[in-house]
């Protein structure tokens, strides 16, 4: 049995009569009478009366015309949502973001835009490290990814592209020497206690500090580290050290702490979009495509 059977038997259900059904599906009306002859041999009930000049259904031809409507429904539903699914209509974009990332307006904007195009496309938001997303992404368990970046080669596979760049700011307690400076260099800050992002986590701007303090000719004291960058904030407004952060977290406004621009060139932390490089899923490409007139605009 096949669905043209199904769709044979339900037009001449509906038509109740042998030669309008085969106008209806433009086959000639004696073929239309075989098939319908195998479809209730093969069932092994009549499923319609045939009289001179009328047809009617049999009760098994009415039960069987509820289910083949339904069969025939359920077939055209599948090939729909899988023609949707093919052209990115529908489905889940599994998305990943930097805890700083949700600070800017960026990412509020584009999810915005992409659920407005796109409201059956189902997003899946992840916070993760930089480090955490490349893996997530070569594991082909994230489709894309807003990562900071600092100017290293990109893992292999991975494809980044350069979207924004953040100034960094160094964390002062406000009763700092050095707080009622309007911006400071690198150099001023040798003989501070640094609070710094654990090595482990992923990120790379502990390394991007060092590199910065490294061309002022010393290396950063770590004296505290903390995976958050809002618990460094607190811990600097605690007195325990400094931090030197991007810019967007200056939102988060602490009692008895100060935010100071850094004089230093290359004192940036770059937003970058990764993806893998195989990935040209239709999904995807909406994505970009609402990142793109976002940046535009």
């Amino acid at each position: 049995m096949e669905l043209r059977h199904l769709r044979y038997f339900v037009a001449v259900a509906e038509e109740l009569h042998f030669t309008r059904a085969a106008q209806r599906l433009h086959i000639g009306q004696p073929p239309l009478s075989q098939q319908i002859r195998a479809l209730e041999e093969e069932i092994g009930a009549q499923l319609f009366e045939r009289h001179q000049r009328r047809v009617q259904l049999t009760d098994a031809g009415q039960l069987f015309l509820v289910r083949a409507r339904r069969i025939l429904a359920d077939a055209a539903a599948a090939a729909e949502q899988a023609r949707r699914v093919a052209q990115g209509e529908v489905g889940e974009l599994r998305l990943g973001f930097t805890s700083s990332l949700p600070f800017t307006s960026l990412l509020p904007a584009v999810l915005h835009d992409f659920r407005a195009a796109w409201p059956e496309v189902r997003l899946s938001l992840r916070e993760l490290f930089t480090a955490q997303q490349f893996e997530a992404l070569a594991a082909g368990s994230l489709d894309v990814g807003f990562v900071r970046f600092t100017g290293l080669e990109a893992p292999e596979g991975i494809v980044l592209r350069e979207i924004h760049r953040d100034p960094l700011r160094v964390v002062l307690p406000a009763q700092h020497a050095l707080a009622a400076q309007p911006a400071l260099a690198l150099a001023q800050l040798r003989d501070e206690g640094f609070i710094s992002y654990p090595r482990e986590v992923g990120t790379g701007l502990p390394v991007l500090v060092r590199q910065l303090c490294a061309r002022s000719g010393f290396n950063p004291r770590v004296v505290q580290e903390a995976g958050e960058a809002t618990t460094q904030i607190g811990l600097v407004a605690a007195g325990l050290g400094i931090a030197v952060l991007p810019s967007p977290l200056e939102c988060v406004q602490m009692p008895g702490v100060r935010y100071l621009p850094i004089l230093d060139e290359g004192a940036h932390l770059s937003l970058a979009l990764a993806h893998a490089s195989q990935d040209k899923s239709p999904r995807l490409q909406h994505f970009l495509a609402v990142l793109q007139q976002r940046l535009s605009s």
